[in-house]
């Protein structure tokens, strides 16, 4: 990865930015962070204000906006309704067939949102409850979040992937009284079925009492009549009708809990409140992706997944733009899919996942080229750091040479972007870029102290964010040891990167994915995007593997692009190259040349899974991996 390649914005794309003097703001924000995030609130509508912007009196408990009452929904939906945006479509829907297609103006999906909060009431819903949601990418998992939120209750969102047992544990752990879920979805042509799954998941569930269904595919389900209902019947009833208020809520009242995967233990639940989150997502989509009134916005992300919460649904909703969401995969039926939508519904803004663009990048120029793409005007990468040869075939083949490229680093923890570009800075392919308006990050080594830019260590955040999660659901000792025990006062993100000279930071990957090397710290990000440069290689994953003389060696697995077969010469120049572009200590001395890498649903290499097969060891638990 070279520091020093640089892509400066174009006059036009600065002038017409949210953020044209990138350097003053940031600056700005520096100087006084709390003021920064208070001129922000002030852009969205509350109840009651705050006494104070930030509390830090029980740090690392931070709480934002005290002793303000606000909703989410308040923000994303009904100050919209009093404006011309009540008529302006909130949302674009298209299946993974693709003539299937809805479409919902702000006051329609305000019509649907209601309907659906009328029901959960109705089923004996209150402020505080936790809801499940275990729905594909359709509408209805807009209308179910939406509607948690509007009656003060919490939602919990499962990605409609997981199997019954890690459905089950969320649930129980939840305790949801109520699931919302829908007959099946659709992969690839093929029906996965989310409701026998949620049967098997509440079979023995203590807490579950109702479970309502959505109709998605048509596919036969079991329904039990004494806790399944049809959602289409519900809406037909008096329940469902007439006008239901949005409830007020402290700025500090949870809207939502979602599980992420620890590194040791049981998955956590990250708790994110009203008033902080709804600042931090509307702010950095507004600023990051320079969202204007006439964009139409298409996060690919599921739902099931942070990026899906903060940047599907809130960020763009509070923002007043238009959201396009599709059922599909990058490469079903065609790998033209996405381009074709792209071009059929005048996309402006497209975030997705490098794993998406290089999966993309295997079928060729041909399939982006045959497609007009003018509409785009703003590129996003989300979910792992992008190698620089899929970020510049990204922004010439698929952004015409002419898109900046906001790539984003953040967690489910952050809630927001932490680490990005605006469209006015000079972007450096590979660089996650610089920390976000009102945030300062630093590089320390183990005992906490900064190192020398361009020295690799751990990337810490120094300062307290609105969007921040509050806790860990029912474990704010684990919340404390994980995240706030390591450094003091720093929040330890888990990810190892550097800073290069400009303060740019380079995501090397995470802390257990650095593999040493005869006392060499190499980052297996570094290694893959070392290979994926070559032009045999799709997709790379690197691991370290146990070696008597070197402490580790690098073993890789390597997806080939088309053309090209595995053997010995091949392994030889790829190790060349790999000296070349990185350095000789990375070359890998292993190969495992396979037709696809074992990842999670949300696109994660699964590295304990290729680490398990190298050593012909038990793979574990696989209810996660993307079978597709």
């Amino acid at each position: 990865m070279s520091d020093n390649e640089v892509f400066e914005p174009a006059q036009e794309i600065v002038d017409e930015a949210w953020v044209s003097d990138w350097q003053a703001l940031e600056e700005q924000a520096k100087a006084d962070p709390a003021g920064y995030w208070q001129d922000r609130a002030h852009e969205l509508e509350w109840s009651q204000p705050w006494d104070a912007v930030l509390d830090d009196s029980k740090a690392p408990f931070f709480q934002w906006f005290t002793g303000a009452r606000t909703n989410i929904v308040t923000n994303a939906i009904d100050r919209h309704l009093s404006t011309a945006r009540r008529n302006k479509l909130a949302l674009i829907w298209v299946g993974e067939d693709t003539s299937k297609v809805r479409t919902f103006s702000y006051f329609a999906l305000n019509r649907e949102v209601e309907r659906m909060a009328n029901i959960l009431k109705a089923m004996g819903v209150v402020k505080g409850d936790i809801v499940t949601i275990y729905l594909p990418r359709i509408p209805e998992i807009f209308f179910a979040m939406l509607a948690c939120a509007k009656i003060g209750a919490v939602h919990s969102v499962v990605f409609a992937g997981y199997s019954s047992e890690a459905l089950n544990a969320r649930i129980d752990g939840a305790e949801s009284k109520l699931v919302i879920t829908a007959d099946g979805s659709w992969v690839n042509g093929k029906v996965f079925p989310l409701k026998q799954i949620v049967d098997e998941a509440v079979k023995f569930s203590p807490t579950v009492e109702n479970v309502v269904v959505v109709r998605n595919t048509g596919s036969e389900v079991t329904m039990d009549p004494t806790r399944d209902h049809w959602y289409d019947a519900l809406c037909k009833l008096p329940i469902a009708k007439g006008h239901c208020d949005t409830v007020q809520v402290d700025a500090e009242d949870p809207l939502f809990i979602l599980y992420t995967s620890g590194s040791t233990g049981n998955p956590k639940a990250i708790v994110h409140t009203h008033g902080g989150y709804q600042v931090g997502t509307y702010t950095t989509l507004k600023y990051c992706f320079d969202i204007k009134e006439s964009d139409r916005w298409w996060c690919t992300a599921d739902p099931g997944w942070i990026t899906g919460h903060s940047y599907l649904v809130y960020g763009p909703l509070l923002n007043g733009a238009t959201v396009f969401m599709h059922e599909g995969g990058p490469t079903f039926p065609y790998p033209d899919g996405w381009w074709e939508l792209i071009e059929h519904y005048g996309i402006t803004s497209f975030y997705t996942a490098p794993t998406a663009i290089r999966t993309l990048m295997r079928f060729g120029d041909a399939w982006v080229r045959k497609h007009d793409l003018s509409s785009l005007r703003i590129l996003g990468t989300v979910g792992e750091p992008i190698n620089p040869e899929a970020w510049r075939w990204f922004h010439r083949v698929v952004g015409n040479d002419r898109c900046p490229i906001t790539d984003t680093w953040w967690q489910t923890e952050t809630g927001m972007f932490q680490i990005t570009t605006v469209p006015s800075m000079p972007l450096k392919p590979g660089s996650a870029g610089r920390p976000v308006f009102g945030q300062e990050a630093a590089i320390v080594d183990e005992e906490g102290n900064e190192v020398p830019d361009g020295t690799e260590g751990y990337l810490v955040l120094k300062n307290p964010w609105p969007a921040m999660m509050r806790t860990l659901f029912h474990d704010p000792d684990r919340y404390l040891n994980t995240y706030w025990s390591k450094y003091p006062g720093l929040y330890l993100t888990g990810d190892s990167a550097r800073r290069d000279e400009d303060g740019y930071f380079w995501i090397i990957g995470r802390t257990d994915d650095v593999i040493k090397v005869s006392g060499h710290r190499l980052g297996t990000a570094e290694i893959e995007s070392a290979l994926i440069s070559h032009p045999a290689v799709a997709e790379a994953a690197a691991i370290g593997l146990p070696h008597e003389v070197k402490g580790n060696a690098v073993h890789v697995a390597v997806v080939l692009n088309r053309g090209f077969e595995p053997s010995k010469q091949l392994e030889a120049d790829l190790r060349s190259h790999v000296a070349e572009t990185l350095s000789p200590i990375a070359k890998p001395d292993t190969f495992d040349f396979t037709e696809k890498l074992p990842k999670t649903r949300s696109g994660k290499i699964m590295r304990r899974v290729l680490r398990a097969r190298a050593l012909g060891q038990d793979e574990g638990d696989l209810s996660t991996l993307d079978n597709d």
